[in-house]
């Protein structure tokens, strides 16, 4: 065994030894389907505090001939496939982190020369009358171990990206990089020596250069993860068994850590789930492993509309975004919609495949969100924030004329004239018009328009602030009366939806008048 080439199970050995681990070896069935065919060379890309590492470690610890790992993986769901023990360390597996490598070069040009150099010299003490000292190339190196011995390789990187996304990187290094990338991977040569290539890292593969180098990988990422996604963060079927194991309240565990939708999972942050069940306290976890401070350049880019699409997803509503046009490399971010996809890869927008919207995922996201937005003192921040708290004031009074000005007054200032009049915006405007609601409130339940400007929001609020907020049921209607809204209310019995609350309730009606752009507004306190 060596440290790069056929490593042990000890690195796998240690997540089996956490207070908390949570059985993801289904992915080492999909890599099992997938061996030795086209399919087989897979990128993985996810969030820091996903598990990348851990996913690395399992497949190293169960392919390499470096290890015996059968008595690991017994009684884990890997072990009741048929091949199981057909694949259980019979190949010799390459794993080797790219972050690692950086760390310990005092330049980035570094990086590939030490890999090739490290890998090369435990291939020689593995495969001496293949390897010889004349080979310089890790790529030759096994193509001539396939040829000598006729045995294939798994190659597995960690942090693949790391050098692809790190801006103090050269271009020219960068270069060199996909060159060595381009040169284990494609063409045939590399079909006849790899039968397994597993990628994993925070970006997927960048569209232009390292495209041709890597356009054999199938990619599983926050986008789309297809039938990687029950693996790529806990599910929830496994966090709510966690809660019951650990007594802790499944609810809000799911509001602050839920929220990522990935094919049909809905999928939780693992290092989240994890500290919430061994310490209890509800909380953002992330800024323990990553800093919110990486989020600050990126909303503070100077693009039309990202601004105002920050201040949406955080009062709870949903934007659309355009993920074709980010090239995944940081260096080139060209607009909005390239900002809300990194910040999709990144973890911290949640994106919806179908309706193709990003959105603040849960709790714990959003008060990192906030603390970006209020550490750079966003003037535009400031100001809405102000004036989503008089409405909120004026609602909580119940004073229907100001209630009315206020939207107005939003109305006017953050929806562009092209849009004024179109009957989606008034909808638009109650998905933020709000936001200083969220501290106290849940996400808003939202129906989204249809017909002749039909919406509904409906606020419900967090337990610890039952006893000061009501629950808000909010109607709005488009070149209607506010009475007619109001009407609708009571005659659908909208409060049904939320018997379950014992709190006060107050039933909002909002009307727009298209002709002279004048909003209204009645509010009434229902009784119980």
């Amino acid at each position: 065994m060596g440290r790069f080439v056929n490593p042990d199970n000890s690195a796998f050995q240690v997540a089996l030894n956490s207070k908390i681990y949570v059985d993801k070896t289904g992915l080492i069935a999909y890599a099992n389907s997938v061996l030795d065919t086209s399919d087989a060379y897979i990128c993985s890309s996810r969030p820091r505090r996903f598990g990348k590492s851990y996913a690395a470690n399992m497949l190293s610890a169960y392919y390499s001939r470096g290890a015996s790992s059968e008595e690991m993986f017994a009684g884990l769901e890997i072990s009741k496939a048929t091949d199981f023990r057909t694949h259980l360390n019979q190949y010799d597996v390459i794993h080797i982190d790219i972050q690692w490598f950086l760390s310990n070069c005092r330049e980035a040009s570094g990086v590939v020369p030490f890999i090739e150099k490290s890998v090369l010299n435990e291939l020689r003490e593995i495969y001496p009358d293949a390897v010889s000292p004349e080979v310089v190339s890790l790529s030759d190196g096994l193509s001539l171990v396939k040829e000598e011995t006729g045995q294939k390789f798994v190659i597995i990187i960690d942090e693949w990206d790391v050098l692809i996304r790190e801006e103090a990187v050269s271009r020219k290094v960068q270069e060199e990089y996909i060159n060595f990338l381009r040169s284990l991977f494609k063409g045939t040569e590399p079909t006849k020596y790899i039968q397994l290539a597993y990628l994993t890292g925070i970006l997927p593969i960048r569209k232009e250069k390292t495209q041709s180098a890597l356009n054999n990988f199938d990619e599983f990422t926050m986008l789309g993860a297809s039938d990687l996604a029950p693996y790529i963060g806990f599910t929830e079927d496994e966090v709510r068994r966690l809660a019951d194991e650990y007594h802790r309240d499944f609810a809000e565990v799911k509001r602050w850590y839920d929220g990522y939708l990935l094919r049909d999972c809905q999928v939780y942050n693992p290092r989240a789930v994890v500290s919430v069940m061994l310490k209890g306290e509800f909380k953002s976890y992330w800024s323990e492993t990553a800093s919110y401070k990486a989020l600050v350049p990126l909303i503070n880019m100077n693009y039309d509309g990202l601004k105002n699409a920050i201040i949406e997803m955080l009062s709870g509503a949903s934007v659309r975004v355009n993920t074709a046009t980010f090239s995944n490399d940081t260096r080139n971010i060209q607009c909005k919609d390239d900002v809300l996809t990194y910040m999709i890869h990144l973890g911290y927008l949640g994106y919806d495949q179908t309706q193709r919207t990003a959105f603040v995922p849960n709790e714990e996201i959003r008060q990192e969100l906030t603390m970006a937005v209020e550490s750079r003192q966003w003037n535009e921040m400031l100001m809405f924030w102000q004036e989503s708290e008089n409405l909120l004031n004026a609602t909580l009074d119940m004073d229907s004329e100001a209630v009315a000005a206020q939207i107005e007054k939003i109305h006017n200032e953050y929806v562009s004239v092209i849009q004024y009049n179109n009957e989606n915006s008034l909808s638009s405007v109650l998905a933020i018009a709000y936001l200083s609601a969220m501290p106290y409130y849940f996400k808003p339940v939202r129906e989204l328009p249809t017909g002749r400007g039909f919406a509904d929001f409906v606020y419900i609020p967090k337990p610890e602030y039952r006893s000061d907020y009501p629950a808000l049921i909010i109607e709005l209607k488009w070149n209607r009366k506010a009475q007619t809204a109001m009407d609708q209310i009571r005659e659908r019995n909208y409060p049904l939806s939320i018997l379950p609350y014992t709190g006060d309730i107050l039933l909002v009606a909002i009307s727009y008048d298209k002709t002279g752009k004048e909003h209204s507004c009645r509010i009434e306190q229902m009784e119980k």
